[in-house]
C-alpha cells in the first residue's frame, strides 16, 4: 500500500479502516498463492516448466551479452516406470517429493531447479562455469545417494550438464543437456556425462 492511500485510510472511522486493512492483507495473500500456482509444479513443490523458461530466457541473454557463465543440467530417474510397477504410484509420488526436497537443498538461491517432466528435473546455474557444475553435480548424487529413503527403493539419477558457448540458442543447449543425459543412460546410468 502506498503513502497516499494508507493517509486515506487512516482518515476513516476506525472500523471501517479496520475492514480495509484486513482486505488489502487477504488480497496481498491471495495474489502471492496465485504466483505460487503459477510458478510451481504442485506435485514436487519445485517450479514448473513455465516459470523455468522465462528465467531461462533472461539468464540466457546475459550469458550471450557476455556477462555471466550459465549452465545447464538435465536429470532424469533412473527406470522409474519400474520404481511405478513395482511400488505403486502413491510411493513413487512419495519418492518424488523427496527427491525434489534434496534438490531444492542443493541449489543457491539464484540457481533455479524445475520439474520438466514426468520424472525430468532441469537446473539452470547462472554465474557457473561448466566446471563449478560438475562440482556441484558431484555433491548432488551424493546427497541423493546417502538418503537413506531414496537408497531404499533403488532410486538413482542419471544427468547431462553442458555451459553456454558463444553462438549458441537456448534450444541447442538443452539439446546438447538431453545428449550428455542420453550418454549417461548409455554408459551405465546412476551418473552425471557433461558435453561442450
Amino acid at each position: 500500500m502506498d503513502k497516499k492511500l494508507k493517509k486515506k485510510i487512516s482518515l476513516l472511522e476506525p472500523r471501517v479502516r479496520k475492514q480495509i486493512e484486513e482486505l488489502f492483507k487477504n488480497m496481498n495473500k491471495s495474489l502471492s498463492l496465485l504466483y505460487e500456482l503459477a510458478t510451481t509444479d504442485i506435485k514436487t513443490g519445485l517450479y514448473n516448466a513455465k516459470f523455468f523458461e522465462a528465467t531461462f530466457k533472461m539468464e540466457f541473454e546475459k550469458a550471450q551479452r557476455g556477462q555471466q557463465k550459465l549452465s545447464l543440467i538435465i536429470i532424469d530417474i533412473d527406470f522409474f516406470k519400474k520404481i511405478n510397477d513395482t511400488y505403486g504410484h502413491i510411493k513413487a509420488d512419495e519418492l518424488l517429493e523427496k527427491l525434489a526436497n534434496i534438490l531444492k537443498k542443493q541449489v543457491r538461491k539464484s540457481d533455479i531447479v524445475a520439474r520438466f517432466g514426468g520424472e525430468e528435473f532441469i537446473f539452470l546455474l547462472p554465474e557457473t562455469s561448466l566446471s563449478k557444475a560438475e562440482k556441484f553435480s558431484l555433491r548432488l548424487k551424493k546427497a541423493i545417494d546417502n538418503n537413506h529413503i531414496l537408497k531404499k527403493y533403488n532410486l538413482t539419477v542419471s544427468g547431462g550438464l553442458t555451459e553456454y558457448k558463444k553462438g549458441d540458442t537456448k534450444k541447442k543447449m538443452k539439446i546438447r543437456a538431453d545428449k550428455a543425459l542420453y550418454k549417461a543412460k548409455k554408459t551405465g546410468r546412476d551418473k552425471f556425462v557433461s558435453l561442450r
